[in-house]
This record gives structure tokens, sequence and C-alpha cells, in this order.
């Protein structure tokens, strides 16, 4: 990217932040009690009690030196090997502490792995709608961007509408489940048949086509659904992964990428990623947060998902009654709303007469949508409702 575009980037915000900055002025004007604010994806079900006694015990350590100290650029070893023994016992993942890259959360972990990848002239395929900022990070390591369509009527991955898609330069393609905006989890049949496009197209281009599982969201799922481990369905698949929703920690900024022995040239891969990594200055995450994850990871503790679960189903079914066309989600916090108004940005800024922020998803590759929270409290979402229905009842008026 030239230096000009970089100018932009950092002189304006995304247009979520954009709308949760409006958000804390108006709170501030009016009481947060009288602003419902859907703008941003920030876990509002507190990080397990395991977890911050684990902050506290360490913070009283003696040494202090190791609690705060630099680990080795990719992670501890000791971590890593917690990391890897997990995957193995959930997914019989047959991963080894080599094969994790310790990062500063998700983001981190994606535009490592897609600079690991980045050669010229390098595609990148992602499914809309998407999250933002992969837009920013492909752009930045020097890659194309190559948007698929939305699927409007469901919102599910349908492999057909990807094969256009794919060329010879593709390097790879980011898969998101459960997704971000939509909540959308992919069913395992589904990226059966990805893997198998994959393969096909693989084989008639002469090199491998990548799988990024981007897996933020793994473990906030409902109604009994799991989120299928894709590298156990597709060979070359690299997972970029954060502990910022399933446990609560997103300003700890915690996360890895995992580069599977079965991935084609996986041992030049998982030193690409380190190199990147490198590149970026993203070596050496949080050391106290890596050890947090090394006592937690494999112990099953994780947040209570039920207050975003009642969130969800509370939100969903007063939307749809009042007569709001929605995306029912599976997964996530979040519920894709389809805009009353042939505009999503103009009913954005409607509804900020009745104090409720809401997103637009122009920027999430999906005009005529917007994008609700529903990691906020309870109590919000009841507050919301009867606004949420004035709001729709002005746009019914002659």
């Amino acid at each position: 990217m030239l230096v000009n575009e970089m100018v932009q980037l950092g002189a304006k915000r995304s247009g979520i932040r954009e709308l949760f900055e409006y958000g804390l002025k108006r709170k501030a004007e009016v009481g947060a009690d009288n602003v419902f604010d859907f703008s941003i994806g920030n876990p509002s079900v507190p990080a397990p009690k395991a977890v911050q006694d684990l902050f506290l015990q360490l913070a009283e350590r003696p040494d202090t030196v190791k609690v705060h100290g630099y680990t080795s650029a990719a992670g501890a070893m000791q971590v890593r090997a917690a990391i890897a023994n997990n995957l193995n016992r959930r997914f019989g993942a047959n991963a080894r502490p080599q094969n994790i890259f310790i990062t500063c959360g998700a983001a981190p972990a994606v535009m490592s792995t897609l600079k690991a990848m980045c050669v010229k002239d390098a595609e990148f395929v992602i499914l809309a709608p998407y999250f933002p900022e992969y837009q920013t990070f492909i752009r930045a390591v020097g890659g194309k961007v190559v948007v698929v369509p939305p699927n409007t009527e469901d919102f599910d991955l349908h492999v057909d509408a990807v094969e256009p898609y794919l060329s010879a330069h593709t390097q790879a393609i980011i898969v998101n489940s459960p997704n971000n905006p939509t909540g959308v989890v992919y069913k395992r049949e589904t990226l059966e048949a990805l893997a198998a496009l994959l393969r096909k197209k693989s084989a008639e281009f002469g090199h491998p086509i990548y799988l990024i599982a981007d897996e933020p969201y793994r473990e906030l799922v409902y109604d009994g659904v799991t989120a299928p481990f894709i590298p156990g369905i597709y060979e070359n698949t690299v997972v970029c992964y954060s502990w910022s929703k399933s446990l609560s920690l997103p300003g700890e900024r915690i996360g890895y990428v995992y580069v599977p022995d079965t991935c084609d040239d996986s041992l030049d891969l998982f030193y690409a990623v380190t190199g990147s990594a490198r590149a970026l200055g993203h070596i050496c995450a949080p050391t106290s947060a890596q050890y947090v994850v090394e006592a937690c990871c494999d112990n099953d503790v994780m947040p209570d998902v039920t207050p975003y679960d009642e969130n969800r189903k509370t939100l969903y079914k007063a939307l749809t009654e009042m007569g709001y066309t929605c995306a029912y989600p599976h997964g996530a916090f979040y519920i894709m709303l389809k805009s009353p108004l042939e505009s999503a940005l103009a009913f954005s800024e409607k509804a900020k007469e009745f104090n409720i922020l809401v997103p637009p998803c122009e920027p999430f590759g999906c005009p005529g949508y917007l994008r609700l929270s529903t990691c906020v409290s309870h109590e919000m979402i009841l507050k919301s409702i009867p606004a949420l229905k004035a709001l729709l009842d002005s746009l019914r008026l002659p």
C-alpha cells in the first residue's frame, strides 16, 4: 500500500469504531441507559473466575522476569505444548508444539499467515459478508482481494459460487466460521465440498490453495451446533485462533497460528509465518496471557455463553415479530438485519434519532444489511425493544 493509503487508514476509523465513539459521546449527553449500542463485538460476559484468579496469582509471583519478561519469539514452548495437547485431545489433530506460533490475538495471526503466503501476483479469496479488516490485511501485504458475493438467501457458503473466483494466482481462501457478521456456522458437508473443490483446483493450477480458518468464535455456538475442525477436513488448512471471545480476553491480545504437518511445505510455511510475524513486529505475545492460556486451555475453562444465547433468542424473536427480516444465527454474537430502507447507511443514521447504534454492512461486503452485536446486557436488549419498534413504525408513516 502507498503511504497516502496508510495516512487515510490512520486518519479515519472503521465505520464500527466511528459509531462506537459516537455512542460514547451520546451516552455522556443523555445517559448510558438511554443509548442502545449494538455497534461493537466486545464480550460482555466476564472472563471465568479461574482466569481472573490466575492473573492475580501471576501478579503476586516473585519471579517477575519470568512473568513479565520475553519468551521465545514463537511463544513459551510449554504453552505451545499445552495448546497442541488441547487440539489433540479435542480434535485428534496430531499437533506438535512446533506447529504452534503464539500471536497477539487473531488479527496478527491472520496478517502473518497472509504475508507468509503472499507471493508475486497472489490473490486471496474472501467470502462476503466478511470481517472488514480482511481487505486491509490483504492489501497491506501486497495481495489482491477477490470477493465472492454474499448469498443473502441464507448466508450459507455455497461452494458452486466459489469456483469462478479461483484462479492460478489464488493462494488461499479465508473461512470464518462461526461467522462475523452473520453468526452462520458452516456444516461439515459444506466444508467437505469446499475441500474437494480446493483439491481439484490445486491440482489444476499446480500449486496448493490454502484455507485460512479464522476461528475466534469457535466455542460460541448454540442449539447443539458444533463448528467443525477444518484441518480434519482439508489438509492444507492453517488455523488462526484467539481467546478474545472464548475466554473474554479481547484486551489481552492472545491467540495462535497452527500450521499442521499435513499442509504442503508445512515446515517452510511455518518458517514463513514466523518470519512474517518478525517482519511485522508481532513476536513474543504477552507473557502473562501465555501462562494463563497454558493453565486454562486444556481444562475446559470457558465463559458461560448462556447470556449470549438469551440475548440472541430475545432479540431475534422481538425483531421478527415487529416485522424486521433477520438471519438466524447459530454462533458468535451477532444478528444480521435486512435494512427496511434501501440504504443501510440511511437506516443507520435514522436509528440514531432513537439512540439506536447499529452499523451498516457495506464494509462487510453486504450492502442493504446491518449488524447488531448481541454481546450486551440483557437489560439493554429489553429496553431497546420499544425503541426498535418505534424506529420501524416511523418508517411506515405516510
